[in-house]
């Protein structure tokens, strides 16, 4: 590729320039700005705004549209303090076209006096759907002066980040003044000419100025989409520099060394069969790819992706053996207990007939119980420890670890896995093989996991039925509940799994046990079970115990069932308001039936008032089995952030970019990005520390 030429600008570049030199910028607000990482004039220019006010016009009142922010100016036609469930200061404005109330919750007196009958007012918010109507609650507001009314402004209002002791006028401002410097002190041009032209931008700094100052005729709507140019062309190159920062450190990885780690062929041998069946094609392929890597000397870092019951954990124990042949320990992290305790059975039942023995270490552990482990692991008797994150901890000291095996991966982060690192021998990397049953599409899979090398397993195994789903009402739900009774009465069993709108355990928790009770009126015959997320461990490991022997036929729960727990007579499954969670996650809780010998159900179980989107995106359930198409509509619906898990683990917080919105680039963007790092890896430093700069969490290697 040609050299890129980096702009030729005088003084000092902007990356040594410290926000010092602004106006106002004293030493205690520098140290905030800190906070924010923002140490120099480049960080502000590339600290850009998340979202736009537009108070360049005022909208006429008839012309107000449901959560669209707007600006708007009216006469004070009357004020009143209504009571109800909560006192409320109720102000009703009029224009030439028509009415609209402000509503306060939280008001003082003086305020009160201040909205007099007949003022006029300029408000900025977000209309919504209230008691009387529309209505702004708590809008910004100025009485406006009919004799010099305050002129709107030119730009669009840019909304940052912010941190505590910085207020939004205060960024604007700081940020106004480095915007004023970009024309004597412009950013340096990292990528070729042409993707400037390709976005309509004569330079990176023409793009920076429109982000942080759109001027009023800006298209409002491509804006808040994030498919203006000027976006488009930022997007472009802090996805290449994420790209860029994963592929460094899978650099970084390959020049370190691991142990070789080969399995005896005798103990393959009897370990396979052990197996009541043969591992599929799929299996087999993943397996040599694994093994391959083992042997190389290099760490490996491979993520393997599989269906639901795909055989995934399998595949990890055959690369566990590895590691146990060759004399070196192996880590097999889960991110539940209820996963770790299923992992520890299935290599105890697996391993320890070959002589290998197999601890875990989880917080429930009392302390005896967790010293006794923390020792067998340090003198390596231990070959295998599985655990949750608390194999992260500084206590847990391996005597030699030469392979860590990470389950659903995208609840860890790429930081809490290099930390293994430091539990290795000196000198020595373990190798890392990395899970998810999300299956992640491949070009999305390039740039979120750059470091990684990836298997697919695409095939379950012979005899696997597919799930029969279907879409139920709630209004039907005496029939589900019959259908229990019936499945039972067959010697199957069933999950009833209840979902809240709310992220909270406790409200999760209260629900579960009033669905669990009425379940047990109804259902007075059938030994129901409870488990959930607030009980202690040892609770919710009996109940499962006695779930998985058939002491319980119906296990009622919340969604902490979602991975891992493994049943074969479990048969049915009722997800009750599946509209509330996203399809890769309702297909991960519909993987826990469909693993025995006959035809199993899930039922999706609806709330009263569905939808049409909704009732779309649940019939993607009916129509398919296949992970990779509930993961792609997934994906299309709901964003990366619950696919790639960055919302758990922050390892991807990008400023500008989308990385489902912007999916059209990655494709260019990989193909840039691994030719600067064969002819110009100098760029793709500065690039790096352009865009993630201290927070360089992919480089802790």
């Amino acid at each position: 590729m040609p050299e890129i030429e980096t702009a030729n600008k005088p003084g000092i570049p902007l990356e040594n320039l410290p926000v010092s030199v602004l106006k106002g910028v004293g030493e205690r607000l520098a140290a905030t700005l800190e906070k924010l990482g923002l140490k120099t004039l480049q960080d502000l220019l590339f600290h850009l705004p998340i979202r736009y006010l537009d108070r360049t016009r005022v909208t006429p009142l008839a012309q107000l549209q449901l959560n669209t922010s707007v600006m708007i100016q009216g006469r004070i036609l009357r004020v009143q303090v209504v009571f109800g469930r909560k006192r409320s200061m109720v102000v009703q404005l009029e224009d030439d076209t028509g009415a609209v109330c402000l509503r306060f919750y939280h008001f003082s007196g003086y305020q009160k006096d201040k909205f007099q009958e007949g003022a006029l007012v300029r408000c900025y918010g977000e209309p919504r759907l209230g008691i009387s109507g529309m209505e702004f609650y708590h809008p910004e507001y100025d009485f406006i002066d009919e004799r010099q009314p305050e002129p709107v402004e030119e730009t669009l209002t840019p909304i940052y980040g912010l941190t505590e002791g910085v207020s939004q006028q205060r960024m604007r401002a700081i940020v106004e003044q480095a915007v004023g410097m970009i024309h004597k002190y412009p950013p340096d041009e990292f990528l070729p000419a042409e993707i400037n032209r390709e976005f309509q931008c004569e330079s990176l700094s023409e793009a920076l100025v429109y982000m942080h100052q759109p001027p009023c005729n800006a298209p409002v709507a491509s804006l808040m989409e994030g498919l203006h140019p000027s976006q488009q062309r930022l997007a472009f190159e802090e996805l290449l520099a994420h790209f860029l920062a994963r592929r460094k450190l899978r650099e970084l990885v390959a020049g370190e060394q691991a142990p070789v780690l080969r399995i005896d062929p005798a103990l393959r041998e009897t370990f396979l069969a052990q197996l009541p069946f043969s591992l599929t094609g799929a299996q087999q392929r993943v397996s040599v790819d694994i093994e391959q890597d083992l042997c190389s000397g290099q760490p490996m870092l491979r993520m393997v992706q599989g269906d639901v019951g795909s055989g995934k954990t399998l595949v990890a124990a055959l690369a566990a053996l590895g590691g146990a042949c060759s004399g070196c320990q192996v880590a097999v992290v889960a991110p539940t207990e209820i996963l770790a305790e299923q992992h520890f059975h299935n290599f105890s039942g697996w391993m320890q007939k070959l002589g290998f023995e197999v601890v875990w270490l989880v917080g429930k552990l009392s302390a005896a119980k967790r010293r006794e482990a923390l020792v067998r692991i340090a003198s390596g008797d231990a070959q295998i420890v599985v655990g949750t994150h608390a194999l992260f901890q500084d206590d847990v000291i391996f005597h030699r670890l030469g392979l860590a095996v990470i389950d659903e991966q995208h609840r860890f982060g790429v930081h809490q896995r290099l930390s293994l690192r430091q539990k290795s021998r000196e000198g020595e990397m373990p190798h890392q093989l990395v899970m998810t049953a999300t299956p992640i599409p491949r070009t999305l899979a390039m740039t979120a996991y750059a470091e990684l090398d990836y298997s697919i397993i695409d095939e379950l195994p012979p005899g696997r039925l597919p799930v029969n789903t279907v879409l139920v009402s709630q209004s039907r739900r005496d029939q589900v509940i019959e259908r229990i009774r019936l499945a039972c009465a067959e010697g199957r069993q069933a999950y009833w799994v209840c979902t809240l709108v709310e992220d909270s355990e406790s409200l999760a928790a209260a629900n579960a046990e009033e669905t669990a009770t009425l379940l047990r009126e109804s259902l007075p015959d059938i030994a129901i079970g409870l488990i959930h997320g607030r009980l202690k461990s040892s609770e919710k490991e009996a109940v499962m115990a006695a779930f998985k022997q058939a002491e319980l036929q119906l296990l009622v729960a919340t969604t902490v069932i979602e991975v891992g727990v493994d049943v074969p007579n479990a048969s049915l499954m009722i997800i009750e308001n599946p509209e509330r969670l996203g399809l890769a996650q309702l297909h991960q809780l519909r993987g826990r039936v469909g693993r025995g010998e006959v035809a199993s159900h899930c039922v999706l179980l609806y709330g009263a008032k569905l939808s049409e989107q909704a009732r779309s995106r649940l019939q993607v359930l009916r129509e398919t089995n296949d992970g990779f198409v509930v993961a792609e509509r997934d994906l299309q619906l709901r964003g990366p952030g619950e696919l790639l898990g960055t919302r758990q683990t922050g390892d991807a917080q990008y400023r500008v970019a989308d990385m489902l919105r912007d999916e059209h680039l990655l494709e260019s963007v990989n193909r840039l990005g691994e030719q600067l790092l064969e002819h110009q890896p100098g760029i793709a430093d500065k690039l790096i520390q352009r865009w993630i700069g201290d927070r360089q969490i992919y480089a802790q290697v």
